[in-house]
């Protein structure tokens, strides 16, 4: 049995040490960290999975603009090395997923491998020019609202209003919690992305 719950600020420094160990410390110097600096991420939809205490798997997201239009940037998502291969990663897209269409964001954005993301709906996004030197062929989208995505091109650029975000909370509300099972048909390929 999992716990999902939101990340908390006590959960940071646990959080980015998952991080690291599933990327390596060089991941910041990535262009998609450019998009983050100084931006707090989307505190309701950045969650972890915990097994018996344990940190197991967490996920976070960003607010970009491509062009006026908002946009969620998914990413990181990790899941501990000795749990790869059990569906964690799958547990936790699903949950935020959920959470996100419930807050009301209608598209998300994340630079990743396509065979992997395309079981959760997302698709190659032509016209959506990711911060150099991203490989076109890694940006991919996904509608939360149907035709959310049509007419949505050019650069991805940082939030201009962060302020309006609001923060990581100090504690989850055990209404924001949930206890997940493991999928009883887990997915192999479930590798750190980034």
């Amino acid at each position: 049995m999992y716990e999902i719950c939101p990340e908390t600020r006590a959960d940071g420094p646990e959080v980015e040490t998952l991080y690291d160990l599933c990327f390596a410390p060089g991941r910041t110097a990535l262009s998609s960290y450019r998009l983050r600096d100084g931006v707090p991420p989307v505190a309701d939809l950045c969650l972890v999975l915990r097994g018996a205490g344990t940190l197991m798997a967490a996920i976070r997201f960003w607010p970009v603009r491509v062009g006026r239009r908002r946009v969620l940037l998914l990413g990181p998502i990790a899941v501990h090395p000795t749990a790869q291969g059990e569906g964690l990663g799958g547990l936790l897209m699903h949950d935020s997923l959920r959470r996100a269409t419930g807050c009301g964001w209608s598209r998300v954005l994340l630079v990743g491998d396509e065979p992997y993301y395309r079981r959760f709906g997302f698709v190659r996004l032509d016209g959506v020019v990711m911060p150099p030197p991203t490989n076109p062929d890694r940006v991919l989208g996904l509608e939360l609202r149907a035709g959310a995505w049509v007419g949505v091109t050019g650069p991805v650029a940082r939030e201009p209003d962060p302020v309006q975000m609001p923060s990581l909370p100090t504690a989850p509300q055990g209404e924001d919690c949930r206890q997940v099972q493991t999928p009883e048909r887990p997915h192999r390929d479930e590798t750190p992305r980034r």
